[in-house]
């Protein structure tokens, strides 16, 4: 079982997002006063391709221990920085299947959806930060460590402190790609 570190929320399209005490989760739709909610996408580049598409990144979640990683790479990076809603420890975010469940806190349950794909927004941020959120596996295959995405199946507040309880879906397993 995991813990909840950290929240944020940004009504504006900012990379970063201010930490808050809670945030409340909305069935289908994602954190409620967040610029990312909503059942179609958000993102605006991906707006424009297509706005009618499903939103699969309704909140954003972050493994703490990645900025453990990057603090030993030189790079200061707090919570809300890599503009991400929720920041857990304890649970290898990055390892779980496609369509697992977190239940956070007493009530929120959201549907891990793929990996967040950073972009040049990162580099925008904090230059050399892209690199270092990407690595490569033996077979020379792109690891990606800036999150993972997720659906709000349903809806809560989630708090600092709160447990975070992992579910996987049935086997046979998907792993996780970029969304």
């Amino acid at each position: 079982m995991g813990r909840v570190v950290s929240v944020s929320r940004d009504p504006g399209h900012h990379f970063s997002k201010p930490v808050v005490p809670e945030i409340r989760l909305l069935a289908g739709l994602g954190v409620e006063g967040d610029a990312h909610a909503g059942s179609t996408v958000k993102h605006r580049s991906r707006v424009r391709v297509d706005p009618t598409q499903p939103n699969l990144r309704q909140v954003h979640l972050l493994h703490h221990e990645l900025f453990d990683e990057l603090q030993a790479k030189g790079f200061a990076v707090a919570p809300g920085d890599l503009g991400e809603n929720v920041v857990v420890e304890g649970i290898d975010l990055l390892a779980l299947p496609v369509d697992t469940e977190l239940h956070l806190g007493q009530e929120a349950v959201v549907r891990l959806t793929g990996l967040r794909n950073p972009c040049a927004q990162i580099e925008n941020f904090k230059k050399g930060l892209l690199e270092a959120v990407l690595d490569r596996d033996a077979d020379g295959g792109l690891i990606r460590k800036a999150g993972v995405m997720s659906v709000v199946v349903t809806g809560g507040v989630v708090r600092v402190g709160d447990g975070v309880k992992v579910v996987k879906p049935p086997l046979p397993h998907r792993a996780m790609e970029r969304v």
